[in-house]
């Protein structure tokens, strides 16, 4: 059996291949199927079935397009209500994959219905476990509201002593969350690899004896996740199509000046030195870098009935536009360039401030706002004395709780911060970029509480 992850860092999400050396099974496709097709190409494997852990809400899935494009059989479970044809699959089914032996198994907690598949061939096994046992840890149990997440929880417990049963302990382990997805709980460790006898002796889930202590525990630590999380469930449900990536025709700068006035999203990609430095007055500053906290970020304040608009290099504008298609945003415009000034002549230029923790020692008066943009937990774990906490997946709607005056703005590395700064003049406030590291704030001399 040969194991080949897909791995998209942006969600911090795999997908796999998994084949016999003739005959493959892809688990968990992310929307952008070219992917899976390179490797099906470059191998010269038959894909015969593609399988889904879970209705999905952290992504759009590939799944459906993959099966029908392929001939493949679509291996989604009996009990999900979903709009399309699939091959259904119920605890216990088994399947062959070539000489791939693959057992469906119902592991319950990340959703009600979520099944783990423990393949096998010859002496080999593996498991791949989706949003159930995760390297360190298990998948969130809240993501179907708040009257389901004891329940769940409970489940996702008896969940992994289930997949105990059915594997081996030196049986391969393969979750598709845990990676720096916001669909896992508790302490994920992002490890490469393990195998299932690994996590008996370090993940939580095995490791606490007490079930109950395991529910609250778990509970007690679960923190926000971002807003697009409500549009995938659904789409997933009605059978996502196959994502247009191609870039479009750059906007001319007449439209894109009116766009601009008229208050829509407009998305600078450059990166936050260059935008703070000069921009386009009315634009949003999402810097694209590796995309990694990009498509969260955007993906979690983005309001999904809106036009999106692209300005950056070409290379990251068709970045973004294969990270974007995963979380559902499909078909923005875009401006291609890095020129504020020729991008849209006549357009106000603008610009604000951006400091390190020693300048804000030095140059803020001590009755202007410091504003903390990081998420709740973060913020009461330990925070700068005297600072305002409205974390930046909150501003928008909270914009008329923003302290006037200058807003000295900072979150844990300057990302946040500088979307933050951006909505905030954006909206006609006053800001100055903090672009530092929050851990940084105490040596440098900030008074801290936490």
């Amino acid at each position: 059996m040969d194991v080949t992850v897909i791995d998209t860092p942006q969600l911090g999400d795999r997908s796999y291949l998994v084949h016999d050396g003739q005959t493959a099974l892809v688990i968990d496709a992310q929307r952008d199927i070219d992917r899976v097709e390179a490797l099906l190409a470059q191998t010269g494997m038959s894909l015969t079935h593609v399988a889904e852990t879970h209705i999905h809400n952290d992504y759009i899935t590939g799944g459906l397009v993959l099966a029908r494009k392929y001939g493949a059989a679509y291996l989604v479970n009996a009990a999900d209500d979903v709009s399309f044809e699939r091959t259904p699959i119920a605890d216990g089914e088994t399947v062959r994959v070539g000489e791939l032996t693959v057992k469906a198994v119902a592991t319950p907690g990340h959703t009600h219905h979520h099944l783990s598949f423990v393949v096998e061939h010859g002496d080999e096994q593996a498991v791949f476990s989706g949003g159930s046992v995760l390297y360190g840890s298990v998948g969130r149990t809240d993501l179907l509201g708040p009257e389901h997440t004891e329940g769940l929880t409970h489940d996702q417990y008896a969940s992994a002593r289930r997949l105990a049963q059915e594997a081996e302990e030196k049986a391969a382990l393969y979750p598709t969350h845990g990676f720096g997805s916001f669909c896992s709980s508790g302490p994920a460790t992002g490890a490469d690899g393990s195998t299932l006898g690994e996590q008996f002796e370090t993940n939580h889930v095995y490791t606490d004896p007490d079930e109950e202590h395991f529910v609250s525990e778990l509970i007690a630590n679960l923190t926000a996740y971002p807003n697009y999380y409500v549009h995938m469930g659904p789409a997933n449900a009605a059978g996502p199509t196959e994502p247009n990536l191609e870039v479009p025709d750059s906007l001319d700068p007449a439209e894109l000046r009116s766009r601009l006035e008229d208050g829509e999203w407009v998305v600078d990609l450059r990166h936050r030195v260059a935008y703070s430095a000069e921009h386009l007055k009315g634009t949003i500053s999402f810097e694209y870098g590796d995309g990694s906290s990009f498509t969260t970020f955007l993906g979690w304040i983005f309001p999904y009935d809106r036009q999106l608009t692209l300005v950056g290099s070409r290379a990251d504008v068709e970045n973004a536009i294969r990270d974007l298609s995963r979380i559902g945003i499909d078909s923005p415009d875009a401006a291609l360039g890095e020129d504020p000034e020729k991008l849209a002549p006549g357009a106000t230029v603008s610009s604000y401030p951006r400091v390190g923790w020693a300048e804000v020692l030095a140059d803020r008066p001590t009755e202007e706002t410091i504003l903390d943009v990081r998420r709740a937990e973060e913020y009461e774990d330990s925070h700068i004395n005297g600072a305002v906490n409205i974390p930046l997946h909150e501003l928008l709607p909270r914009m008329d709780e923003v302290p006037a005056g200058k807003l000295w703005v900072h979150c844990g590395s300057g990302y946040r911060s500088g979307v933050a700064a951006s909505l905030l003049e954006r909206a006609g406030k006053d800001p100055v970029h903090i672009d530092a590291m929050f851990a940084e704030a105490a040596d440098a001399g900030l008074p801290m509480d936490g």
